[in-house]
């Protein structure tokens, strides 16, 4: 498949696995559009309501109208049915001003992929692991969430589609251990990119902090000539709830990706902006759907075009 139509498949899929969300925002939009034809204040109130209503927020709303109201004065808008390219455009730059450009070293990556229980942690592994492996990467994933039975199991699963190599222990043994034998593995084998799980919930918050901790610590101390990328994985279907785990990680640690999942199972997806908006993190992928090819790298402008088109 040549690369034109390879992203044309991707925005296909994209689009599909957005639609509910689309529905949700987008549907709303254009009606009050259809409704009132001018750019008053009657209008602003409504689109405010809408915008919070999908999962935007107070403080993502509250930007999108500042800034609808700065454009429709510099540019002399006044018919409502220019509101959707603008609104388009904040969410495009705002996404896009949060990126973080990829640098092109030749470092071994390490990518820690933290997230709670139940959001798609093992699966989004699984597919990011057969993503850099399909573009030519070695790849070696690391099974230290060690507490939940099923855990390790489905990851073995994972990198057996994947085709990449896995170092796991038995259940409950020391995740420390497991990430310290990974760095040996991936030093030794020279991979280019160790993926590492981490448990989702311990019995309190504390006790998971502390898990990570050391982790990082291991890191730290036998690997630190590798990038570290910290990924956390967000379950769309949660809504506002994202943002609160979000802020709950981020004390703990350097969090500089999102993973967001589900998107194709939800109305939800507008919760990305407010995520990225409040957060200063960028979207790395995205899953929108089952299949091992269902985890897309993240596009700001494809996101937007496939809620808003």
């Amino acid at each position: 498949m040549d690369k034109d139509n390879e992203k044309k498949g991707f925005f296909a899929k994209l689009k599909e696995g957005l639609s509910k969300t689309k529905k949700n925002l987008t549907e709303q939009i254009e009606n009050i559009i259809f409704q009132h034809k001018k750019i008053d204040d009657e209008f602003l109130e409504e689109l405010e309501e809408i915008l919070i209503t999908s999962d935007m927020g107070v403080e993502t709303t509250t930007d999108i109208i500042e800034y609808i109201k700065q454009e429709t004065r510099n540019r002399k808008l006044d018919d409502t049915s220019e509101i959707k390219n603008v609104i388009k455009e904040y969410l495009v730059d705002m996404l896009v001003e949060h990126e973080e450009k990829e640098e092109d070293n030749n470092k071994q990556r390490v990518i820690l992929i933290v997230g709670v229980n139940g959001v798609g942690k093992t699966t989004s592994i699984g597919k990011i692991a057969y993503r850099l492996k399909q573009s030519g990467n070695k790849v070696i994933v690391a099974a230290a969430d060690t507490f939940r039975a099923a855990a390790v199991e489905q990851l073995k699963e994972w990198c057996t589609r994947a085709d990449v190599e896995i170092i796991a222990s038995e259940q409950g043994s020391d995740p420390g251990a497991v990430i310290f034998d990974s760095i040996q593995a991936a030093k030794a084998r020279k991979s280019d990119v160790l993926i590492c799980d981490t448990a989702g919930r311990l019995h309190n918050k504390k006790n998971l902090m502390n898990e990570l901790n050391k982790i990082f610590k291991i890191l730290d101390k036998e690997f630190s000539e590798a990038k570290i990328d910290v990924y956390l994985v967000i379950d769309s279907t949660t809504g506002q709830n994202g943002i609160i785990q979000a802020k709950l990680f981020s004390e703990t640690c350097n969090i500089n990706g999102l993973i967001l999942t589900k998107l194709d199972g939800t109305a939800k997806g507008g919760i990305a902006f407010p995520i990225v908006n409040e957060l200063k993190i960028p979207i790395k992928y995205i899953g929108v759907g089952e299949q091992i090819d269902d985890l897309q790298d993240f596009n700001a402008e494809d996101f937007v075009n496939a809620i808003f088109e």
